[in-house]
């Protein structure tokens, strides 16, 4: 009898499948006889069969909705696949399955903040998702940026809502793009493809040659105060940490991290490291990350002094006043960035450890800065806050004297600059020159602020401090490419008009000048003043083109302080408390959640090794010197953060000689997780 149950042939078993349309028309259900022995191939073979429609069927493919996951591999049994397992107990007598298109519609919020319809693939993992809307939108270097889900979960209250509320404003790009609709439609034809240029890796042709006028390029018009008033909202550490939490798994498809049909995702610049922009190719990309950047200062998601709020609202202006001038632009007409732009672009964003740095002067003479400057340390009880001293920079250290006499003895106090956080304390109208270093000590961060007499010297020392806060002396090359940054930099920021240039005609502005500046700020200031201050500050830059004028704005908010760092909500090992933890692209800061204060930077350089225990969800970094930090985190699955670092990592490795292909495999071993 034992003998003759072996051999009998596997009971066949119901299976349920339900096949959704590509146009959202109704889906129907079938019941189909299988075993276990069927592939996947063969499934989809009996299925369409069954269903009798004549209609093209290869977009469809099959989707396990009990395991979430898509069953691509066709050669695959039901048995492999582990499908007949879940048929054993009821009262779920079957196993069930959607025949579903991969390819489906996405609302797609861009950094602009128009929304567009787009068709994207549900089924590969988001890394190649997004690789694919990029060269549809012809965005280079599609690996910085990824899918944010809204914070307060739109896609959540738009299924509660009534059929009738009003849409979502859709913007229609697709016949400007002359694409299909939905960027569905043929994009490229063969002569549109890049041709490389062997020796730097460069595309060979302007890319603007193949699409004519881009909307895309083209910086919207700032909203009327009124509206940008009705999306403004004082943002605190603990919200920008929440709005941060979203991010989607690169790893995994659309569908795996519940998007569904039309939901809606922001495509944002996720990683601050913009590599080899170029006004010649990247006439989109340097326009979305333009808005970006300003959509980030006008609603106050970064801070920024009062000064440098009244330098972004002129450049503002000026490229709204050249972006409504008729003319058309021709990017490919743009002259090649001169070595110093092109630096000026890398703006040390090169990770440590970069190309940029290689170049290393004559070890043995390396400079040093002396001068008197002044100086001020909040713990001390002094009634003359700011004393002058003698201050000598060398390597990495800052030691100050009594006097240029005593120099020859020891310093009063040596402050070490490695690691330490460097933030300006600037008001060029004022003539105010500081700067305030947060010095790493055991127990968290020291200040001091040093105050410098004028624009050069403060150039020269705030360089030094920040090669040196990276380990780095004034004998890298980077040195003056810094002192640069910061020269050109402090000239944006001067609010006075040229000399011998009349007054500003206030009747010469026709936009509100509060369009241009932060909801809080206008609030300071009566219109015709703040009319006045713009157009006087726009005098400066009057010069600059279209293009530049959108990278110096890009340049600008680079150098921001706080520019760059994403906030989480973590837990460390031992700790009572939340704490915040920032992630920038070359360092983590430990920041004291209820004062705002970082505690402690750590160096991405100075890393040895992290791994995240999957089970406890709980991220463990070593560093030099055996300094050991884990945490788990609060406000978003440690996967988020685990990818942040293992992706600035991998952006770090990247060479102008790649030919714009990525090592796919390496992004996935240093962000994938190992669940």
């Amino acid at each position: 009898a034992m003998i003759k149950g072996s051999a009998v042939e596997e009971k066949p078993w119901q299976l349920s499948i339900q096949v959704d349309q590509k146009h959202g028309d109704e889906s129907m259900k079938f019941k189909l006889s299988v075993t276990g022995d069927l592939h996947i191939g063969g499934l989809m073979l009996k299925l369409v069969e069954k269903i009798k429609t004549q209609q093209d069927w290869s977009d469809h493919a099959l989707w396990w909705e009990q395991r979430k996951c898509w069953l691509l591999k066709t050669h695959w049994t039901l048995d492999k696949c582990g499908i007949q397992t879940l048929c054993n107990f009821p009262p779920q007598a079957d196993a069930f399955l959607r025949y579903t298109p991969q390819n489906k519609p996405l609302l797609l919020q861009l950094p602009n903040m128009k929304t567009i319809r787009m068709t994207v693939c549900f089924s590969s993992m988001v890394f190649k998702a997004v690789e694919e809307i990029c060269r549809i939108l012809n965005i280079r270097r599609s690996e910085e940026l990824s899918l944010l889900k809204p914070p307060e979960d739109w896609n959540k209250r738009r299924k509660k809502k009534d059929k009738n509320s009003p849409q979502e404003d859709i913007w229609d790009i697709w016949d400007a793009l002359n694409v299909g609709q939905g960027g569905t439609g043929p994009m490229y034809n063969k002569t549109m493809t890049a041709t490389y240029d062997p020796e730097n890796g460069m595309p060979m042709s302007a890319t603007s040659l193949w699409f004519g006028e881009n909307p895309l390029a083209e910086s919207q018009p700032n909203l009327p105060p009124a509206e940008l008033g009705k999306i403004y909202k004082p943002l605190s550490l603990v919200d920008k940490a929440e709005n941060n939490a979203g991010w989607l798994d690169s790893s995994r498809s659309l569908m795996e991290q519940d998007i569904q049909d039309d939901d809606k995702l922001l495509l944002r610049f996720k990683y601050n490291v913009f590599f080899d922009l170029n006004p010649k190719y990247d006439a989109v990309r340097i326009t979305q990350l333009y808005e970006q950047a300003r959509w980030a200062i006008m609603l106050e998601e970064i801070d920024c002094t009062d000064e440098e709020m009244l330098m972004f609202g002129s450049l503002q202006y000026h490229i709204c006043k050249l972006t409504m001038s008729t003319e058309p632009l021709d990017n490919s007409s743009e002259p090649d960035i001169d070595e110093v732009e092109a630096a000026l672009s890398n703006l040390e964003v090169t990770l440590e450890g970069g190309h940029t740095d290689r170049i290393l002067e004559d070890i043995t003479d390396i400079p040093k800065l002396a001068d008197t400057l002044r100086l001020f340390r909040p713990k001390r009880l002094t009634l003359r806050p700011y004393k002058e001293y003698w201050f000598v920079f060398k390597d990495t250290t800052i030691s100050y004297f009594k006097s240029k006499e005593a120099s020859s003895g020891e310093p009063i106090e040596q402050f070490q600059l490695r690691g330490c956080e460097v933030v300006p304390d600037v008001n060029v109208t004022e003539k105010k020159f500081g700067i305030k270093l947060l010095l790493p000590v055991a127990d968290g961060m020291n200040e001091v602020y040093i105050r410098c007499d004028n624009e050069t010297q403060y150039a020269k020392w705030k360089a030094a401090c920040i090669l040196a806060s990276k380990g780095k002396t004034m004998a890298y090359s980077s040195y003056k490419t810094e002192v640069k940054n910061i020269q050109s930099f402090l000239q944006m920021k001067s609010l006075a008009p040229p000399p011998g240039q009349a007054a500003p005609d206030l009747d010469a502005m026709e936009m509100n000048a509060e369009c241009f500046v932060s909801p809080r700020y206008s609030k300071k200031h009566k219109t015709k003043q703040l009319t006045a201050r713009i157009l006087e500050a726009q005098q400066n830059i009057a010069k600059l083109s279209l293009i530049e004028a959108k990278l110096r704005f890009i340049q600008a908010w680079q150098s921001l302080p706080e520019f760059g760092i994403n906030y989480y909500i973590v837990r460390f090992k031992g700790s009572k408390k939340d704490e915040i933890l920032g992630i920038s692209y070359n360092r983590m800061i430990r920041i004291d959640m209820s004062s705002g204060m970082p505690v402690t930077t750590w160096r991405f350089a100075n890393m040895k090794q992290w791994n995240v225990n999957w089970e406890i969800r709980q991220v463990t970094i070593e560093f030099d010197q055996n300094v050991v930090i884990a945490f788990c985190c609060v406000s978003c699955d440690c996967k988020v953060v685990h990818e942040f670092i293992g992706g600035y990592i991998f952006l770090s490795t990247r060479s102008k000689d790649q030919n714009e292909t990525l090592d796919e495999e390496l992004f996935l071993k240093l962000t994938g997780g190992q669940e």
